[in-house]
Order: C-alpha cells, then sequence, then structure tokens
C-alpha cells in the first residue's frame, strides 16, 4: 500500500507539473469520430481488457511455518458503465470476470509428500466495482486521473460447501468477497474512441479461508485470516 501510494503521489505530481508548463496545443480529438467530445455526454459505455496477479496476504495466531504462494498472471474482462458527475469526477461501474490461479505450499514437516504440501487454487470471481474517478483538467489528447472505491466479488470456484477439506486435497474459500480499490490510469483520447490504459490494487476486507474439520488440521489451525490482494493491469475501449 505504500508502494501504491507513493506512485499515486508522483503520478499526480507530474501531471500537475505537465500542465502548469506551456504547451502548444495540438488538434483535440473527441473520441467518437467528428460527433461530439466524448467528455461532453452525461452517460458513456464501454468495455475492457485486462491482465492480474492474485496474491494472498496470510495472518497468523501462532509462530508457524508460513504459506508460500507462487501466483500466476490471470485474465479480466468486463464492461464500463460511466456517468458524468462534473469536469473532474466521474462514477463507474465496472463488472466482469476476472480468472486468477494461485498455487500454495504448505510448509509444515508433516506434510513429507508433494499432493500433501502443494494446493492449486484456480478462482473465477465475477467482479463488481462500483468507482469514483478524479480526473486532472485535460491536456491536449490525454488526460490523467485517479480511481477508487469498493468492490463485491463472487467466487464460483470457492468449494465452500464442499464436505472434503484439505485432509482430502480439498482446499476451500468463502464465496463473498468484499474488497477496496485504488489505482492510477491516463485517458487517451483518439478520433473514434477514448483509449484508457490504468494500474490498480485490489484488497479484500474480509477473511476468505474456510477451515478444515479438524480443528487441530496443519493446513489452518495456525491461520487468523487469508485475504485475497491483486494488480490489475485495465486496458478500457468507450
Amino acid at each position: 500500500m505504500r508502494i501504491l501510494g507513493l506512485y499515486i503521489c508522483v503520478f499526480l505530481c507530474g501531471a500537475q507539473f505537465l500542465q502548469a508548463q506551456r504547451v502548444r496545443e495540438k488538434i483535440a480529438n473527441d473520441a467518437t469520430g467528428g460527433r461530439g467530445q466524448i467528455d461532453n455526454q452525461r452517460y458513456t459505455w464501454g468495455y475492457y481488457l485486462g491482465l492480474n496477479i492474485y496474491d494472498y496476504k496470510f495472518d497468523y495466531n501462532e509462530i508457524t511455518n508460513e504459506v508460500y504462494v507462487n501466483p500466476s498472471m490471470g485474465f479480466n474482462v468486463g464492461l464500463v458503465g460511466d456517468i458524468k458527475i462534473n469536469d473532474y469526477l466521474n462514477f463507474r461501474l465496472e463488472p466482469g470476470i476476472n480468472f486468477a490461479t494461485r498455487n500454495l505450499t504448505f510448509r509444515d514437516p508433516s506434510l513429507t509428500t508433494i499432493s500433501e504440501r502443494d494446493r492449486e487454487v484456480t478462482s473465477t470471481y465475477i467482479h463488481v466495482p462500483a468507482l469514483l474517478k478524479v480526473s486532472t483538467k485535460r491536456l491536449n489528447n490525454w488526460k490523467p486521473f485517479i480511481i477508487g472505491g469498493a468492490s463485491y466479488s463472487r467466487n464460483l470456484s470457492s468449494n465452500e460447501m464442499n464436505l472434503d477439506d484439505n485432509s482430502s486435497g480439498q482446499f476451500r474459500q468463502v464465496t463473498d468477497v468484499f474488497n477496496y480499490e485504488l489505482g492510477i490510469g491516463v485517458d487517451l483520447y483518439l478520433f473514434y474512441f477514448k483509449f484508457t490504459p490504468s494500474l490498480r490494487g485490489v484488497f479484500a476486507i474480509n477473511d476468505e479461508l474456510v477451515r478444515d474439520v479438524d480443528p487441530n488440521s496443519v493446513y489452518t489451525s495456525s491461520i487468523s485470516s487469508m485475504q485475497s490482494r491483486g494488480v490489475f493491469l485495465h486496458f478500457t475501449f468507450q
């Protein structure tokens, strides 16, 4: 979070510095193929494609061998609905689907085989963020912004209701996950559409771990909470 906050501060300072400079105005694209500037429209729509890297943050209630997490790159796809509040504020809904894979290694000495130690956790999230986008003044054909808000994720691969647990090789998570999000990006105005690359951090609020039936399980007994955290790289087209 500190690193992400530092990036945001540097990003905003750089954007303000550039705006303060006297630059030659270029021909302003309206991103609608000549049908009027997209920023003058109260409601706009679009879609996004993106990449993600999901991790887990583990907290423990005792000194123990920590769970090792090896994240893999996943894929995001979804829609964008944008409501203009004023020239600098927009409210956005971005419902989509996220695909993520994390490989966990439990390092308790009693686990002697690979099948006992390793768990592949594949998640498919229906992800619905409600976000506030705060933009700077448009500079020629680009406009930096920060974005943040809350989101809900429904994990379709949670195994929460599965009666089997880690003793049978099944790692279980809760289905409903609540998050907060914070990110930065820049709107690039092209002739026919607005293209927006953005970088975002997503952090779960609630504990996602479904514990094993055995209260002394070597897999879950020492874990006080398990929360997802992810980095998204989005490419939005409006």
